[in-house]
């Protein structure tokens, strides 16, 4: 399902244009990266170079161009997308973690090792210090040499083809109250500087949109479903600069930004190398800011820890907290009258489409007081389409059909929230094995959502054993089990997460999704998927955290096998559902109310 303005066709076009431009610098290979400058998941059209050079959409994979040959690199997620989007004749899918396909580090050490040597080219401004350090540990032995190109090769293609590969600055940029964030930008910047001074640092160059806009108190729609604006930031013990489109800086923004110096977007190189002298120590997150950033330092020397940013913006206040809890029930309540609506459709025999569900689901959305629009791009799936992880293109032919299930993922943003939440629902009556999976994965889902921890658990640990219970079914899924939330930003916040190679602990203020599920070509996918903030639940010496819920939306009673249930599982599962209603019946009318009390297996 490749976009609509891409035509396949243009593969073979653009990689021979951009073949011309690797041999003129003498490149063996060229590295398209899925990110741009601020290493971003979700990208401004004009910096999705990937998609545009290859046609695949996916929000992850990397894309390396051979003088003969392509090849994109994919995870379980997209192993079905890629292969619908892109031309086979042009781009070989490598999908990763599967019997027989290569990781992208396997792929040019053969390259290397071939050739007897390989120049590889990339964007420094694309790529983060610590993939770049990985890259480099692993390829110089074989004879890969990293070329750090000046100009981005694929947006010199693009302007050849006479593309803009500027983003536009038309769309305005603004504050977003202390009564919604809870603290005000000095005391952010004295927060910052107070870690900056612990680490024994000077300067911080700030590169990740939503750290820029938390920091500032400041909101934009450059990116898809993420309200950020293109900017960089410094902050020093004694100043803090905000480098954008001084366009769109009002006097509002002027006003609340007293004590930051506000500067033209390209003064930003400029104006770190002017901080970072020989004796400047400059704090850097090598996982988080670009090789591009760290070529500007010259011989300063260099602070490599977490960004205080990061952290802050994670550990929300109890203003941010409630704005989340404000925006999830919001979320919810919309996401209920959508359930209700599909299942009143349905009865009478009403024939839908996925675009249908996804369309209406949307406009509950918009409905709820303070909408700012979607937190990603809704994820309406029906039938054999309920595997595709991300599918994010709802069809107007796809329809719902009895026996199948429908998997909707969507969420919203509102002034002060974010939300994200799923679920998989029978269409008509749902088969045996439709049960006993779903059952599995919503065992899961609870066995993570119960879970007490002590302080210094890791969302790896917590991946295991959300897992352990479907891995006795012969089960799993390829995706992590939760990621962190923004207040009002990204849907997907660091530094935190529940994967296998989620290492940070949890704390509370932090804000998780929970997303077991479980996926089979041909067959069909179940994801069920709530939002919970990290709570302490016992204090002491060691203290205990524990998950509180953020979304509240009744799981498909037709689809569960109370039989396979343990015990505290069902307590659990019991207690959510009084929570629910005791949450959810004030918003409701009578109408809705008992289909709530319905879908919650509970008398009226």
């Amino acid at each position: 399902m490749a976009s609509l303005d891409f035509a396949i066709s243009s593969t073979q076009t653009r990689l021979l244009q951009l073949r011309t431009l690797m041999a003129e610098q003498a490149l063996d290979g060229y590295l398209v990266l899925a990110a741009d400058e601020h290493l971003n998941e979700y990208l401004p059209q004009v910096k999705q170079r990937r998609t545009w050079l290859s046609g695949f959409t996916g929000s992850s994979g990397d894309f390396l161009v051979g003088t003969g040959k392509s090849w994109l690199f994919v995870d379980s997620r997209y192993y079905e997308q890629a292969d619908l989007e892109v031309d086979a004749d042009w781009v070989a899918v490598s999908k990763l973690e599967r019997e027989g396909h290569k990781t992208m580090v396997e792929t040019l050490e053969i390259l290397a090792l071939e050739a007897g040597r390989f120049r590889l080219g990339f964007d420094p401004h694309t790529l983060a210090i610590d993939t770049y350090r990985s890259l480099l540990k692993r390829l110089r032995p074989v004879r890969v040499e990293l070329v750090a190109c000046e100009g981005n090769l694929v947006d010199q293609v693009r302007l050849e083809c006479g593309e803009t590969v500027i983003v536009p600055t038309e769309t305005p940029i603004f504050t977003v109250p202390v009564a919604r964030t809870g603290q005000s930008v000095p005391d952010k910047l004295a927060a910052v500087r107070e870690a900056m001074v612990k680490a024994n640092a000077e300067v911080l160059p700030i590169t990740k949109l939503d750290q820029v806009a938390w920091l500032f108190n400041l909101r934009g729609w450059d990116v898809p479903y993420n309200p950020v604006f293109i900017a960089y930031a410094i902050v020093t013990t004694d100043a803090a600069y905000l480098f954008t489109a001084l366009e769109r800086v009002d006097a509002q923004i002027r006003e609340a930004l007293a004590e930051v110096t506000v500067l033209p977007y390209a003064e930003y190189a400029q104006t770190l190398q002017s901080l970072s002298s020989e004796q400047a120590r400059v704090l850097i997150d090598i996982q988080r800011t670009t090789v591009g950033t760290f070529r500007l330092l010259g011989k300063a020397c260099v602070v490599e820890v977490q960004s205080p940013v990061e952290k802050l913006k994670a550990h929300k206040n109890a203003t941010e907290l409630a704005q989340m809890q404000l925006a999830n029930l919001k979320a919810s309540r919309a996401k209920v009258r959508t359930l209700q609506w599909l299942d009143e459709r349905l009865q009478a025999g009403v024939r839908l489409s996925e675009l249908d569900v996804a369309r209406k689901v949307e406009g509950f959305y918009q409905e709820e007081l303070d909408c700012q629009g979607l937190s990603f791009n809704t994820i309406a799936a029906a039938g054999a389409n309920t595997s595709i992880v991300h599918y994010g293109t709802p069809s107007a032919e796809v329809f719902l059909e009895s026996g199948s299930l429908l998997l909707l993922d969507s969420g919203a943003q509102y002034l002060g929230g974010t939300t994200d939440d799923t679920r998989t629902v029978s269409i008509g009556v749902p088969t045996a094995e439709q049960i006993l999976h779903y059952t599995e994965v919503l065992k899961a889902h609870i066995n993570c959502a119960l879970q007490r921890f002590p302080q210094g658990t890791t969302g790896a640990q917590l991946d295991g054993i959300t897992r352990s219970s479907l891995w006795l079914a012969g089960l799993d899924y390829g995706h992590g089990t939760g990621h962190g939330v923004g207040a009002f930003l990204n849907v997907h916040e660091g530094p935190a997460g529940l994967n296998k190679r989620a290492l940070e602990p949890l704390v509370p203020g932090m804000v998780t999704s929970i997303e077991p599920g479980y996926y089979r070509p041909g067959w069909g996918g179940i994801r069920i998927e709530n939002l919970y903030i990290v709570r302490e639940i016992e204090a002491g010496p060691t203290p205990w955290y524990g998950f509180e819920p953020l979304t509240y939306i009744p799981f498909d009673r037709r689809l569960i096998d109370p039989s396979r249930l343990e015990p505290r599982q069902q307590q659990w599962l019991a207690h959510y559902y009084r929570v629910l209603l005791t949450k959810l019946v004030p918003l409701l009318d009578s109408v809705e109310e008992h289909w709530l009390r319905a879908a919650c297996n509970l008398a009226s």
